[in-house]
């Protein structure tokens, strides 16, 4: 499936080029399509499902005809589909519905973990406990906790499918040192983590330890995922997290910094086969330091 997402937002751009070569302005262009101005920003910005109706329509009003036609009407349909992930509406949360989304029509992803377990490898105990938390703070939640916890997994049963994208996550082991949940608990998501990614050749997990030296050049100022698509049409892009929301980073110049970043993070990662080992060596000393405990 390629991402209804990316595909948004590719059609935004066509279509206002092709709108912005005929000399048309918006206004004119809601009238002759006899819908809204709004419905054509909307468009144009990439902050709504496409109705083909309308493409078709502005196309035809525009002149678009032939294979550009034809391509501009396909993205159009990709651009509306609708994933498993719209099932559940706000229920999971806005930003796991992005990733879902972003991850359906991905072939690469690499990313960076500065504060949290990679969604992709939380067990559903790790999950219950992380809610807790939440529940602890007396914040209203922005999501329901059994459907976060449904959608979470079937994100990952959808992910590592057969055809799915490669991954490279690095993990800063302050993750490790920082428990928020119950040490056993969290030595239980460690092992969880170990066996997930020792059974997925496309899941790669390097763990950045807390004494790793960066080469010159800034630190990285929050968690992100960088995205890249089978399409040479569609460019890669990042999602780099906020509290509260995500950024999202189309422009190359943008995109090549995180790539820059990630190539100096991975440098100082440890192997594959050290992080796991890091991994299992952390789980042990938390089950030995919750058995002392009792």
């Amino acid at each position: 499936m390629t991402s209804p997402f990316v595909r948004r937002r590719r059609l935004a751009t066509e279509l206002r080029a092709l709108r912005e070569q005929s000399g048309m302005t918006g206004d004119e262009l809601a009238r002759r399509i006899y819908r809204s101005r709004m419905t054509v920003s909307k468009l144009e910005n990439a902050r709504c499902r496409p109705d083909t109706r309308d493409i078709v329509k502005i196309l035809r009003v525009l002149g678009v005809t032939g294979e550009k036609f034809d391509e501009i009407h396909q993205i159009a349909c990709d651009a509306s589909e609708r994933g498993w992930w719209d099932s559940y509406g706000d229920t999971m949360g806005a930003r796991q519905r992005l990733y879902a989304d972003l991850e359906s029509g991905a072939a690469t992803i690499r990313g960076y973990n500065q504060m949290s377990v990679p969604g992709l490898v939380q067990s559903a105990e790790f999950l219950q406990a992380l809610i807790d938390l939440d529940l602890a703070e007396g914040s209203e939640l922005n999501y329901v906790p059994e459907r976060t916890i449904q959608a979470r997994l079937e994100r990952q049963h959808t992910f590592f499918r057969t055809e799915g994208p490669a991954a490279e996550i690095i993990l800063d082991e302050f993750v490790l040192r920082r428990l928020a949940v119950p040490a056993e608990t969290m030595a239980a998501q460690l092992r969880h983590m170990v066996d997930v990614v020792s059974r997925q050749p496309r899941f790669t997990l390097l763990v950045m330890p807390l004494d790793g030296r960066l080469s010159p050049g800034r630190l990285p100022p929050s968690t992100y995922m960088i995205y890249g698509f089978p399409d040479p049409a569609d460019p890669p892009l990042v999602v780099a997290e906020n509290a509260s929301t995500d950024l999202i980073h189309t422009t190359p110049v943008e995109v090549a910094k995180y790539e820059r970043l990630h190539d100096r993070l991975r440098e100082t990662a440890l192997p594959a086969l050290e992080s796991l080992s890091l991994l299992v060596d952390a789980a042990d000393r938390l089950s030995e330091g919750a058995g002392h405990d009792t």
